[in-house]
């Protein structure tokens, strides 16, 4: 898996500047380089200083690239930029916990959810216990909610001990006198649906179907092209990522016959039909 934000921010002294965070799920050797096309990227479309931040998910404990620089003739040429090494974090999981810092509870979440990889009984005890911390912590509704979001995408489980997770977290909650298993309802619900809108719920409704079908081919579109695109101009900025994605069916066929004779990655993209 790999995913990518980017965020800007304004500094105290009143400066503006981007974020870029990536999040390496694999070992790829070209990590650095690729972080490298980005920054500068970023900077020549948007004029503004670039942080590159990459937080390393992956499950090995020695793979680490945080530069990547060319020195030829007198010429340098490269980039070092911070890393978050989760794996790092791997015997500490239970002071992780104890912090208030949603990123370090996050983190161990990701721990959690990698050792007990295809151990069931072990995951609902690791899930169920991040559960209750939740309320223990006192943190208001909504940050519950969104933590517990992240706990059901990381760590998911059999149908059976999902039930019994639920019953669990109905006791817990008449405990503490609160509820919010119907919103856990509707979290699911969703998730149901939103996995239909991409596939064509499979209900017989034809309209939802094709709904789903036609997203798939764009999605399908999208990402040829910009493999194409990679493979002419090199690397892509995730802002030409996201451009790609949000595209038209008739945007990136327009792109698409361009990317044939484009002499530039700009060319590209002022193409008209």
């Amino acid at each position: 898996m790999i995913a990518d934000l980017l965020a800007s921010v304004f500094l105290c002294d009143g400066r503006e500047v981007l974020l870029h965070i990536e999040i390496q799920a694999q070992r790829e050797p070209k990590l650095a380089e690729r972080i490298l096309n980005y920054n500068y990227g970023l900077y020549k479309d948007y004029k503004l200083p670039v942080a590159s931040l990459v937080v390393l998910a992956d499950a090995g404990k020695r793979w680490r690239q945080d530069s990547f620089h060319n020195d030829v003739f007198g010429t340098q040429m490269g980039i070092r930029f911070a890393v978050a090494k989760l794996s790092a974090y791997a015997e500490l999981i239970d002071e992780l916990l104890l912090q208030r810092n949603v990123f370090a509870w996050v983190t161990a979440a990701h721990l959690l959810a990698r050792q007990t990889h295809g151990k069931e009984e072990a995951r609902y005890a690791a899930k169920w216990r991040l559960v209750r911390l939740l309320y223990q912590r006192g943190w208001h509704k909504r940050r519950i909610i969104d933590l517990f979001t992240v706990i059901h995408w990381l760590m998911p489980l059999p149908a059976e001990l999902e039930r019994r997770l639920r019953l669990d977290i109905r006791r817990l909650e008449r405990r503490h006198s609160v509820e919010w298993l119907s919103e856990y309802d509707q979290l699911r619900l969703e998730r149901r649906e939103k996995r239909g809108i991409r596939i064509g719920r499979a209900e017989g409704r034809q309209e939802g179907r094709q709904e789903g079908l036609q997203e798939g081919r764009q999605e399908g579109a999208a990402e040829v092209l910009g493999r194409l695109l990679c493979r002419r101009f090199g690397a892509l900025s995730p802002t030409v990522q996201k451009r790609l994605a949000k595209a038209s069916p008739e945007q990136l066929a327009q792109w698409g016959e361009a990317v044939l004779d484009a002499k530039t990655l700009k060319q590209v993209f002022s193409a008209r039909s």
